[in-house]
């Protein structure tokens, strides 16, 4: 048994908001070269409400695969669903879904069109999908609501002219502006100050208990995830390998990943792992245990102890489920749990 909860889960009572089953994205290689496997096997529940923090290296498969649930990649096999509905690939479905899933970037200085003044920029989203209410009033309902006060005084202003705190904001606003269901932050507050960040994070947590919003963020910061997540999915080569509530998995890291991605914050406490190498190339995914090749429990001998070195080398553990139960594609951790 190689996926492992701490118990069992409680039943669901409504259905995620978004999910994602058995969700593919190859990408192919050039000159015959083989495919690069950028998601390879992913379940990912979202719920009304649930801010869900995915986590990994870069190069891991993060951006694609929160491209994929946006419909800007068309997986190469499995299915997105929004809704209990299977996402439709037309242009006139698109269209509607984007208008209840948004997407905030990590750079707002590449976001915003620096020709735009702020109105321009929020109001964008509106005229795209032919809003017919009071664009004026909308406008500024959303730039108040992601925090910029009296929203008048930002109007005509340009990205230039504003703080990178200010212009993330405006970035918000312009997603807000459509009043969406769910949010993709990727990397929301990387390029800001260490100021700022704590402003924005109270801004997501803010925007979700007024308006009941949810969000996937997308960040290779594990301490952002604690700040701000519910639940937390850890993905190393294009695949899950470590998901639960998030309070769980980072004071009880069991994956070997996971545990090197934690000791490297300073208030962790504990010695730093060095992983060696750099995360395989997704065209030449390894056999066995994705991870197997750069893991520190297989190299120390841990796993030899444990029974289980061989099948790290040669088994492959199977694709977590979604859902919130905690989860661990790992077969040390199956045996420690077991024993």
């Amino acid at each position: 048994m190689t996926t492992t909860a701490s118990g069992p889960s409680a039943p669901a009572t409504t259905a995620p908001l978004l999910s994602a089953a058995e969700l593919r994205v190859t990408f192919p290689g050039r000159r015959g070269a083989p495919a690069a496997r950028a998601v390879d096997g992913v379940d990912l529940d979202i719920g009304a409400g649930e801010i869900v923090a995915l986590v990994g290296e870069s190069g891991c498969g993060k951006s694609t695969l929160a491209r994929a649930l946006l419909g800007l990649v068309e997986p190469t096999a499995g299915a997105v669903r929004f809704g209990g509905r299977p996402l439709a690939y037309g242009s006139r479905a698109l269209k509607a879904y984007r208008k209840r899933v948004q997407l905030v970037l990590q750079d707002p200085s590449g976001s915003l069109n620096p020709r735009h003044t702020v109105y321009d920029a929020v109001a964008e989203g509106l005229r795209v999908h032919g809003y017919a209410g009071d664009e004026r009033a909308a406008v500024a309902a959303a730039l108040s609501r992601a925090g910029l006060r009296p929203p008048e005084r930002f109007f005509l202003r340009y990205p230039h002219e504003l703080s990178g705190g200010q212009r993330q904001r405006v970035v918000i606003a312009g997603a807000l502006v459509l009043e969406p269901e769910l949010i993709v932050a990727d990397e929301p507050v990387a390029s800001l100050d260490a100021s700022v960040r704590g402003e924005i994070l109270a801004l997501l947590l803010s925007l979700r208990a007024e308006l009941g919003l949810s969000a996937l963020v997308v960040t290779h910061d594990l301490g952002l995830a604690w700040n701000i997540a519910d639940r937390v999915a850890v993905m190393y080569l294009g695949r899950i390998v470590e998901t639960g509530p998030v309070e769980e998995v980072l004071t009880a890291p069991r994956h070997p990943y996971t545990q090197a991605l934690l000791s490297v914050l300073p208030e962790s406490g504990a010695p730093p792992v060095v992983l060696t190498g750099e995360p395989p190339d997704p065209a030449r995914i390894p056999g066995g245990c994705r991870f197997h090749a750069r893991c520190q429990v297989l190299a120390s001998g841990e796993a030899e102890r444990a029974g289980v070195a061989h099948r790290c080398r040669t088994a492959d553990p199977p694709v977590l489920t979604g859902g919130s139960a905690p989860q661990v594609a790992c077969h040390w951790a199956a045996a420690r749990a077991e024993s």
